[in-house]
């Protein structure tokens, strides 16, 4: 749960990646502590842990509390809600509209978190449904709830309340007696979607007990062993199948998404914690089967990450994005995290949507849309710019070379102020080395795909032509992943 994070995420010390990754002591720290604040982006809007639906060209993301946002392009925003107020239109009146739901934390919860949009595809239904969590930051007791609308604007109405989290000690229908908080999961962050067979799937999870993956039924949208005369899940049943994490281990906002092309299922999560100098970070495993095992590049099943340890963060799962800045760009983020996905069919294109902060902007955040490219391992690899239009094309080598701006992600979590990954000066020569602050060498492939070696370490990934909003051009950009999980960035100027 959230509130054991905010009590312990001071008290673990990361363990700093050692292998390649630039480190940056005395005049380098202070300079990160006092970094110049980054512009935020005009066409953006706000909105705590998006999650995306797209309905007739039109994308939605809903988001904590009930602040909600719509776009035409994935470029421009915008908000619909932002506001937790009577006047919401989202669900108007949301004090007394789910009151039963904000009631079961103690003390009752203030707000909702997470939401997940879906439209149900049951014969004859237009129905569509926002699971949507309650939980407070004082209390072990969670829960995930549904409301409907028949338009997917609202507004919507309570219907019930699906899954509970109950106090340490206390009887539980869905975990039974030998409930042990750390060993079950809180029940927050719900992802609802189907999977390439059309079954309905819920899930859920945040820090105690890990990622849980739970059938729902395709009619009604409620779990598959939900009792309706009792509102409880059936006894004798589970939370579900565990996918990754356990005991107390920094992850949250899980996010499923199938690839066709692939044919494989991605699970991505959210390590760290959500504050600008909390080191919020999205990582990816990946499945051939929608209930796993999710294996990282490196082989490491997700359920092995059960320490609850931040330190072994650095052994799972493929680190896409951190904390960085962009010097010449003057673009950067902080605590990137609780992502939502989508693949648009007719286009081929795929794209993760999250929040983010941004140096010197304290704890605002906004939406951020970037495309992923799956590289030639079948890997996502997230572009480093914020989407705008581009697609991928074949290039010449005389486009790729040139000066770029380059970050290594790394692979700890990068909670505590100023720790950001700033990017260094490199060249890509034509004779196909490396030069600069980092040494290396580089290959264009098939025409997009990249392979940037160094220290001996490959990454493959793709170059692509994107819009640079610090520098207001068009510049050349690569994105890469390493075996190890590691992924690197490159912008030219």
């Amino acid at each position: 749960m959230r509130n054991l994070r905010a009590k312990f995420v001071f008290l673990l010390i990361p363990l700093f990646l050692v292998v390649f990754v630039s480190t940056y002591a005395g005049a380098e720290k202070i300079k990160a502590e006092a970094a110049t604040a980054v512009e935020l982006d005009p066409e953006s809007v706000s909105v705590h842990d998006p999650m995306i639906i797209e309905e007739n060209g039109r994308y939605y993301v809903f988001g904590s509390h009930l602040a909600a946002a719509k776009s035409d392009d994935l470029i421009e925003w915008e908000q619909l809600a932002g506001d937790w107020d009577s006047a919401n239109p989202i669900i108007p009146n949301p004090e007394e509209e789910l009151k039963k739901a904000l009631k079961w934390p103690e003390p009752d919860a203030e707000s909702t978190w997470a939401k997940s949009p879906v439209k149900i595809k049951a014969k004859n239904s237009n129905q569509y449904h926002l699971y949507f969590s309650t939980a407070h930051w004082e209390s072990e007791r969670s829960t995930i709830s549904l409301a409907v609308s028949d338009t997917i604007e609202g507004p919507y109405e309570f219907d019930r309340i699906l899954i509970r989290k109950y106090e340490e000690g206390n009887y539980s229908h869905e975990a039974g007696e030998d409930f042990k908080h750390v060993e079950h999961p809180g029940v927050i962050d719900p992802h609802v979607f189907y999977d390439k067979n059309d079954k309905l799937w819920l899930l859920y999870g945040s820090y105690a007990g890990g990622l849980h993956l739970l059938e729902l039924d395709e009619e009604t949208g409620y779990p598959e062993k939900y009792n309706p005369e009792t509102n409880y899940l059936k006894e004798g049943s589970s939370y579900g199948k565990k996918i990754a994490g356990g005991s107390h281990s920094p992850m949250e906002g899980g996010y499923i998404l199938y690839n066709p092309e692939t044919d494989y299922y991605y699970l991505y999560m959210s390590f760290g914690t959500l504050a600008a100098d909390g080191g919020y970070n999205i990582r990816a495993a990946r499945s051939r089967n929608v209930e796993g095992p999710y294996l990282d590049p490196a082989g490491k099943d997700m359920r092995e990450y059960d320490s609850g340890d931040w330190a072994d963060a650095v052994n799972y799962g493929a680190k896409l994005i951190g904390n960085f800045i962009f010097e010449k760009s003057e673009l950067g983020y902080l605590s990137p995290g609780h992502n939502s996905a989508f693949y648009d069919q007719e286009t081929g294109k795929s794209f993760v949507v999250f929040h983010s902060r941004y140096p010197g902007q304290g704890e605002y955040h906004q939406v951020r849309v970037h495309q992923t490219v799956f590289n030639q391992k079948g890997w996502p690899v997230i572009t480093p710019h914020s989407y705008n239009g581009e697609s991928t094309s074949s290039y010449t080598e005389a486009q790729v070379t040139g000066n770029y701006q380059f970050v290594n992600h790394g692979r700890d979590i990068q909670n505590g102020e100023g720790n950001i990954n700033y990017s260094q000066e490199i060249k890509l020569n034509s004779d196909g080395s490396i030069s600069g602050q980092i040494a290396g060498s580089w290959q264009l492939v098939d025409g997009h795909y990249a392979e940037i070696t160094i220290a001996g370490e490959k990454y493959y990934g793709t170059f692509i032509k994107q819009y640079d909003r610090g520098l207001d051009r068009e510049v050349m950009a690569f994105s890469g992943l390493s075996d190890q999980g590691i992924a690197v960035w490159g912008s030219s100027y």
